[in-house]
């Protein structure tokens, strides 16, 4: 329950009338002028969510949500219900209509994320049949087209012939009476055409008078000629009137027959234009959503930074002075905050900033508050806000307020169920202070035992202490600064405030005898010591949110100083990672250099006949390479002891410069088998490592056991020398069957790193399919054809990694 007083005492159709001018349509500006309540709680929770896909929407969309072409046909709609004729202008507004609202709903369906919004049109039917024949029929001027109707259309060319003659004979006798015609032009008189003539010539051109010139020196008279002509003129017009009227009848029946379907287009446009009005004036507000908390879950009201809005608008738009945001806080155990404070504090603008609020959210519109913004539902909101005194009704301050407030008990007990908030503007004032005082106390005892939330202000002292006798009781106050005699309109919570009447009264310019007359008998009482007391709870408020303010800016410079640690922690790991990459290459650069050694050694011992001896030379040759390029790179590396590879582990085998999956591992033996691609082999412990660089641990060999240097090497260069190994016979197979062997030779030949494949000459696809092959292999560095006393064009020799 709001009552209308209610609305009017927290200006609640000042913020309506600004709502308004946020709408895009006539519909939507009256909607938000007479904006109407929700009764339910999940009433304001459909509205909000509307109010929310829109908003989104529109960040989303940035443009094309528009109410373009929408009109209010409303009136149209009640008068084609009891059978009357729509004009051709409020046939054509039907149609926009009927298109831009098509428009929203297709860009609505287009969204997967508005439910609410495509619940709402779910429904609606915009009778494109309808609108199309109304285009058809009258065009972009709200005129009745010729091709309406083809009687129509040959009726109004006979009019164009009849005036066209009428206007050729009246042209002819201008030519003729040129000097009885007073003006030589055609003009029109009660829809007959007419010549203006001399007075002392209207018995030379022979006709009807119609009209004469005020002054008298102009008669208008239409010719005999062209009676007959004008007769038949009006007699088609006559006929063209009725087949137009035909044609606007027919089409507001068609309108007539789907009233109630386009009665619920015009509503759903109207809560969508309302919605968006929301949703831009919430964004103007630089307000969010509120949420409604459950009272019976103990939730705390929270609406911090909460602005009023019509101030925010006065500022914003009449050079109003800043607004000063408050914070509202209230626990749910807590039933009445007394707010007491200076005049001219700001106390009544909270109580009406508080009740705005709690309608705004109840309304679907969101909260000129800081996220969360939480309050609860309220069913009932009354206030009793400002004088109520009446000569008529000789009804004092006192009087005035006391008959509120038992309309406002009145209606609690109407409503006993609800959640209400109940705003009090010095309650209990107007009367003899001790009085005045124990009925306030009383009313707001009474209001916290039947009553979800009461905000009350006071002068009354007695009324501050209520706190520290029930806890259903907070105290809250208006700052006054004392330096500069001001009040800075901030809400301060748990301390009562001083009403500082005398200090205010000296600076609107009381005499300063009276002012020390009065000090001196405020300081006879004990009143005096409890402002004392809140003076000093005040200061050590202000003391605390100063340090509170050094404790926020040394959480800044330590945040700052983290941010800076963390920036240079960051650029070490990338250091140390670009001088990783950098080893990593100087071992790639290290392998390539061993690699054209190594093929020096070859291409020497492929010159003559090979021999046991050169091929032990090339040997010799090849571990002195690799001992040079393995001293060049290689860097200490912290070894991790302990690590054993584990089956279907990814592990590195460094000297093939691969990663494999580990199929088996036999601890006896520290072998594997592993395999890469499509390979598969069998390594040693000792020649692996896991992924991140840990080696494992080998088991110490005996002397018995011990092999000669030259033999534990995991692996030797190249050395061309051709077993039956290292050789493969492919001729006459196809290239797909060729490939399989191709790779299990490569993985037998690995350790000789040489393999010579003898494919044939013939006719050279399986050569070039096998050099295909060999491009794609990551165990191939490079392949060439043989010598001719090796087989030439006939044998690949296939080198490896």
């Amino acid at each position: 329950m709001i009552t209308t007083e209610t609305l009017d005492l927290l200006e609640w159709h000042r913020l309506c009338q600004n709502l308004s001018t946020f709408a895009a349509t006539k519909l939507g500006v009256v909607a938000a002028r007479q904006l109407k309540l929700p009764n339910t709680q999940a009433e304001s929770e459909r509205l909000l969510a509307q109010t929310k896909e829109i908003y989104s929407l529109e960040q989303e969309l940035d443009s094309g949500w528009t109410f373009k072409g929408i009109k209010d046909v409303g009136a149209a709609l009640e008068r084609v219900s009891i059978g009357g004729v729509l004009s051709a202008q409020e046939l054509l507004d039907l149609a926009t209509t009927l298109a831009g609202m098509r428009y929203l709903r297709r860009l609505i369906d287009s969204k997967s994320e508005l439910p609410t919004l495509t619940k709402l049109v779910a429904d609606v039917r915009t009778y494109p049949e309808i609108e199309k024949d109304i285009h058809h029929c009258i065009d972009d001027r709200a005129e009745i087209a010729d091709r309406a109707n083809p009687k129509l259309a040959e009726i109004r060319s006979e009019i164009k012939n009849l005036r066209s003659r009428i206007y050729k004979v009246l042209q002819g006798i201008m030519q003729r009476n040129s000097t009885a015609i007073q003006e030589a032009v055609i003009t029109q008189r009660g829809d007959r055409f007419v010549l203006p003539v001399k007075p002392a010539s209207k018995e030379t051109i022979k006709g009807i008078v119609h009209d004469v010139s005020s002054t008298g020196s102009t008669y208008y008279i239409e010719p005999n000629a062209v009676v007959g002509l004008g007769n038949q003129l009006r007699q088609k017009e006559r006929q063209e009137k009725r087949e137009e009227e035909i044609i606007l009848k027919a089409l507001s029946e068609k309108v007539r027959e789907v009233q109630s379907d386009l009665e619920e287009v015009l509503a759903v446009a109207t809560m969508l234009d309302l919605a968006t009005a929301k949703a831009r004036y919430g964004l103007w507000l630089e307000a969010n959503p509120p949420r409604f908390i459950d009272t019976a879950k103990s939730e705390t009201t929270t609406l911090r930074r909460l602005r009023h809005p019509l101030l925010v608008w006065q500022q914003r738009h009449e050079e109003g002075t800043e607004v000063v945001p408050i914070n509202v806080l209230v626990k749910p155990e807590t039933k009445v905050v007394a707010i007491t404070g200076p005049n001219t504090g700001g106390k009544t603008v909270t109580l009406k900033t508080m009740g705005l609020a709690a309608l705004m959210a109840k309304a679907g519109m969101f909260v000129p508050a800081q996220v969360p913004v939480e309050l609860p539902w309220f069913d009932v909101i009354l206030a009793d806000i400002g004088d109520e005194q009446s000569l008529q009704q000789s009804l004092s301050t006192f009087s005035g307020h006391i008959r509120r407030i038992s309309r406002i008990i009145a209606a609690l007990k109407d409503n006993a169920a609800a959640n209400s908030l109940i705003l009090l503007d010095e309650v209990g004032a107007g009367t003899d202070p001790v009085e005045g005082s124990a009925l306030a106390i009383a009313l707001l005892k009474y209001l916290a035992e039947h009553g979800l939330l009461t905000i009350a202000t006071t002068h009354y002292g007695e009324l501050k202490a209520l706190k520290y006798e029930d806890s259903r009781f907070e105290n809250a106050s208006v700052e006054f600064d004392d330096s500069t005699l001001q009040p800075t309109y901030r809400l301060l919570w748990g301390i009562p405030g001083r009403s500082n009447a005398l200090t205010i009264a000296q600076r609107l310019g009381l005499n300063d005898e009276i002012i020390e007359q009065a000090q001196s008998l405020v300081g006879t009482g004990s009143d005096e010591d409890v402002n004392q007391v809140i003076a000093a709870l005040e200061a050590q408020r202000r003391e605390q949110e100063a340090k509170a303010q050094e404790a926020g800016k040394l959480l800044e410079q330590t945040e700052r100083f983290y941010a800076e640690v963390s920036a240079k922690a960051a650029s070490l790991q990338e250091r140390e990672q670009a001088l990783k990459v950098y080893q990593e290459q100087a071992v790639q650069d290290a392998i390539a250099q061993a690699k054209k050694e190594v093929a020096k050694v070859i291409h020497r011992l492929q010159q003559g006949d090979r021999t046991m001896q050169k091929t032990q030379q090339a040997t010799e040759a090849l571990d002195r390479i690799t001992a040079k390029e393995l001293a060049k790179t290689q860097t200490p590396k912290a070894k991790k002891p302990g690590y054993k590879p584990k089956v279907g582990e990814k592990i590195r085998i460094p000297r093939l410069n691969q990663t494999a999956d580990v199929l088996s591992f036999d601890e006896d033996t520290e072998q594997l088998a592993v395999r890469f691609g499509i390979m598969k082999m069998n390594v040693g412990l000792a020649e692996i490592e896991s992924l991140d660089g840990q080696k494992a641990e080998v088991k110490p060999k005996t002397q018995a056991t011990k092999k000669p240097l030259a033999q534990t090497q995991p692996k030797k260069p190249a050395v061309m020398v051709r077993t039956s190994k290292n050789t493969l016979d492919i001729r006459g197979q196809r290239v797909d069957n060729a490939e399989i062997e191709i790779d299990n030779a490569i993985a037998k030949a690995i350790e000789s790193g040489v393999l010579w494949i003898i494919h044939g000459k013939g006719t050279g696809r399986l050569r070039q399919g096998v050099h295909e092959f060999l491009k794609r292999h990551s165990q191939v560095d490079k392949f060439e054809l043989a010598e001719q006393k090796e087989g030439g064009s006939g044998v690949t020799i296939v080198h490896l990694k």
